[in-house]
């Protein structure tokens, strides 16, 4: 007499994964293969950081462009002092609010403090931000996306200082055709009085 069922057939296995010698050629290969990716994984991530940081700080300024027309220079300072070096500045008097007298600092009010000095700093000794005195750059950077990072270096941009209010230099010309076809003798580092 058969049997009325087929008998249960075995679960098939994974493939197991071969164990090498620690000391053999294949290992270093895997090993070599690992880092290359992890390195590459890390690279990576701080890359996309430190182009998100950029994009923030360039959609700053887009968010404050004029609907027509350019800033002055006198305008262009107002907005860097006014607005983007003080734009932590309720944040810090919450974070002193919230501390009692006698305590040491948060590790937040620190950090802020340390990037507004930096900031100031920068902006005493020039600061470099997108020329927005330019019609044709402005004019390019209403067309911006607030995402493309390359698309920022199409642009023109500027070094201001907070001691000298009149002056500028040209620290990148820009890269796009209607930049370099408006000013075709325009060099790096021009200065401007």
């Amino acid at each position: 007499m058969a049997p009325a069922s087929k008998p249960a057939k075995k679960a098939p296995r994974g493939k197991m994964e071969k164990i090498f010698h620690p000391s053999s050629r294949k290992a270093g290969q895997l090993v070599r293969k690992a880092h290359r990716t992890d390195k590459l994984k890390s690279l990576a991530s701080k890359r996309k950081e430190k182009n998100g940081l950029e994009v923030n700080v360039y959609a700053y300024f887009h968010h404050f462009l004029p609907n027509e027309g350019v800033l002055t220079l006198s305008q262009l300072h107002e907005l860097i002092r006014d607005g983007w070096l003080s734009r932590h500045d309720e944040e810090l008097a919450a974070e002193k609010a919230q501390r009692r007298s006698g305590r040491p600092k948060s590790k937040r009010e620190v950090d802020l403090e340390d990037e507004k000095g930096r900031e100031w700093e920068d902006y005493r000794t020039g600061i470099e931000v997108i020329d927005l005195t330019n019609e044709a750059n402005v004019a390019l950077f209403r067309q911006w996306n607030q995402k493309d990072v390359a698309y920022i270096d199409l642009l023109r941009f500027i070094r201001i200082f907070s001691g000298e209010p009149e002056r500028f230099v040209v620290s990148r010309p820009g890269k796009h055709v209607t930049l370099t076809a408006s000013n075709p003798d325009q060099a790096m580092d021009v200065e401007v009085k």
